[in-house]
């Protein structure tokens, strides 16, 4: 399908170039990124939360990676701290030393002794130039030291920081890809809900009919009743009120009107 897309396109793009002279690599470049737009549209998001977790799990090595250099550069520093240590403890040890022979030579003696050996002072003299040579030489290594020490810690430091920035951007990253997670599936329940479209046609065809049997039952009564007030026969001969009292009274007194006596006379 992506292949015809593209042999159309481009069919149609020549032609169009042809016609109008608009140059072919801008059709070419707006098919291209019209295509790339298309296919992304058409990727499901489920599957793009899926690419965006697995992202954020290729993010592990590289922060194990980081962290196995960091904690090496721990050890190099600690290595460096002890150096440094040991290079002052020794220049401090050298200034004492070279501070006592200066001191004895100023004294004017020829010999000196020095556990339980002795020296002339020429060779004190010599002694001490050659201390004095490693002081300085030894000053020079401390002083680049604590220089090296200052910018490993200095970046060691640095690493830490971009580290835990690192470490927050990824939790952050968590927490927002378990956000559109939700999100996502809040959206798919309701569509499942907007499309759930139940079947109620029985129950529709059960309302129409009661309604029909309703609309019958009524047509047929509404008839009747004009039959009965239009096409029934009309008494012509209106009732006697005497006739009338005598019912009324022979009913409650258990006797027999008097107009059914006087109907059974004329029998």
């Amino acid at each position: 399908m992506l292949k015809k897309a593209l042999i159309t396109g481009g069919a149609v793009a020549l032609l169009s170039s042809l016609a109008v002279g608009i140059p072919l690599s801008s059709y070419t470049k707006c098919g291209v990124n019209y295509l790339k737009e298309t296919a992304s549209d058409s990727v499901p998001l489920e599957w793009k939360i899926k690419q965006a977790r697995q992202m954020i799990s290729d993010l592990k090595p590289e922060i194990t990676k980081n962290a196995k250099r960091i904690a090496s550069e721990k050890i190099e520093v600690v290595r460096l701290q002890k150096e440094f240590e040991t290079t002052e403890t020794q220049l401090t040890k050298a200034q004492s030393d070279i501070e006592r022979l200066t001191d004895d030579l100023k004294g004017g003696d020829e010999h000196f002794v020095y556990a339980g050996r002795s020296y002339s002072s020429d060779q004190v003299k010599e002694d001490l130039k050659n201390r004095f040579k490693r002081f300085k030489t030894r000053r020079a290594t401390a002083e680049k030291l604590q220089q090296m020490l200052g910018a490993r810690e200095s970046s060691l430091a640095s690493a830490e920081a971009r580290m835990e920035e690192m470490l927050n951007a990824k939790r952050q990253l968590e927490v927002e890809i378990e956000n559109l997670q939700a999100r996502l599936g809040a959206l798919r329940v309701a569509e499942t809900a907007s499309d759930l479209n139940l079947d109620d046609s029985h129950l529709s065809q059960t309302r129409r009919l009661l309604d029909e049997i309703a609309t019958d039952i009524d047509v047929k009564e509404e008839t009747m009743r004009v039959d009965v007030e239009y096409f029934s026969g009309i008494d012509l001969d209106e009732p006697s009120d005497e006739n009338l009292l005598d019912d009324i009274a022979a009913y409650f007194d258990g006797k027999q009107p008097a107009s059914e006596l006087v109907s059974i006379q004329v029998d």
